[in-house]
């Protein structure tokens, strides 16, 4: 587990689409070729690092919070990484899905 995040830990991502069609904004590491999500520990950071991110144009996007063992499964489901990020879009942890079972 994260040294970072914690089960009940809340983090800010970036929905795309919010209601109906919703997603998580995922983004790609094209040197290592990893699918990731983008979140922040705050969202306030969430906030000032929004515009860093790669986003399709004409599509709405929204910060939301949720937390971490809530997000864990749809990582499994999806194979993306989870990349934690600060304001300054640095990457502070790198979080590799994992299953309970693993």
């Amino acid at each position: 587990m994260s040294e970072k995040i914690k089960e009940d830990t809340w983090l800010w991502l970036v929905a795309e689409d919010p209601g109906e069609n919703e997603q998580f904004l995922g983004q790609i590491d094209s040197e290592r070729n990893i699918s990731f999500i983008p979140v922040f520990l705050e969202k306030d950071a969430a906030l000032q690092g929004l515009h860093l991110l790669v986003r399709e144009k004409g599509r709405k996007f929204e910060i939301q919070a949720i937390q971490y063992q809530d997000l864990a499964p749809k990582l499994v489901e999806e194979g993306f990484w989870l990349f934690v990020l600060n304001a300054e879009g640095e990457v502070l942890e790198k979080i590799e899905p994992q299953s309970k079972d693993a």
